[in-house]
């Protein structure tokens, strides 16, 4: 096995009953519906949630949860990618034959590597980009026939992920759509659950968990490089949102 800790990253469950089984908060997570009607159900796990109580049905599945390493560890522009993929819908039917078969098979794959005594991180890792390139372009695919409102969505998620360490005012994600701040807090409240202002402070709150545990940045650097005035007006909206302040978070993943 060429990475000790691989479990550590990724997990593969069949038929799994609780968000409590997930890696970590800071995971993202795909359970695939096997007898969905007509094909299979794609439900997504984005960073900071939990699955929707939907997923916890009688229905077979496989869940395929991992830690967000997996996909910064390589380029932006597919990173960006699988965030999009996460975040545009809560989940998506595949009913074409094809689709149904290839994602049957790369499941296979990745269930009979996971398993197998002579376990590979490297392998793992690359049937798992495999898997999520496939389901971009199925998404895609059907995201050319959704609605205005959806694509505002996509959109303004493409513009956060590019801009939210400059720009954490709402107003300027409403001018760049074209629409006004009110407006755009209705769609995101309907597509998402959320408004801008909570989307782009999930966003601070994944980026400010990563930096803190993956690089030597202080808490008052990654303040300012976040956006916020001061340390502690940062450390009061780490632990309102984390539930501890930044430096006792960095200290229990050394």
């Amino acid at each position: 096995m060429d990475t000790p800790n691989w479990k550590d990253k990724i997990l593969i469950l069949e038929n799994f009953e609780s968000n409590d089984e997930l890696l970590s908060g800071n995971s993202m997570g795909i359970y695939v519906e096997r007898n969905a009607e007509n094909g299979l159900l794609v439900h997504f796990k984005p960073l900071n949630e939990v699955f929707k109580n939907e997923v916890f049905n009688d229905n077979p599945g496989t869940l395929l949860n991992f830690e967000r390493d997996l996909i910064d560890e390589d380029d932006v522009e597919y990173a960006l990618d699988v965030m999009f993929l996460f975040n545009r819908y809560p989940q998506f039917h595949l009913r074409k034959n094809d689709e149904v078969r290839q994602l049957h098979k790369l499941l296979d794959l990745l269930k009979e590597e996971f398993y197998s005594d002579s376990a590979s991180y490297v392998m793992l890792k690359t049937l798992l980009k495999v898997l999520l390139l496939h389901l971009i372009r199925y998404q895609n695919d059907g995201f050319l026939q959704q609605d205005l409102q959806q694509k505002r969505v996509f959109r303004f998620l493409e513009l956060m992920e590019t801009h939210f360490l400059q720009q954490t005012n709402a107003a300027f994600y409403a001018r760049e759509l074209g629409v006004s701040v009110k407006r755009l807090n209705q769609i995101l409240k309907e597509k998402l659950q959320m408004t801008a202002k909570q989307v782009i402070r999930q966003r601070q709150i994944t980026e400010a968990k990563r930096r803190l545990v993956k690089s030597d940045i202080s808490v008052k650097e990654l303040a300012f490089e976040l956006g916020f005035d001061s340390m502690s007006s940062f450390s009061r909206f780490f632990k309102k949102n984390v539930g501890v302040n930044p430096s006792i978070f960095k200290d229990k993943h050394l």
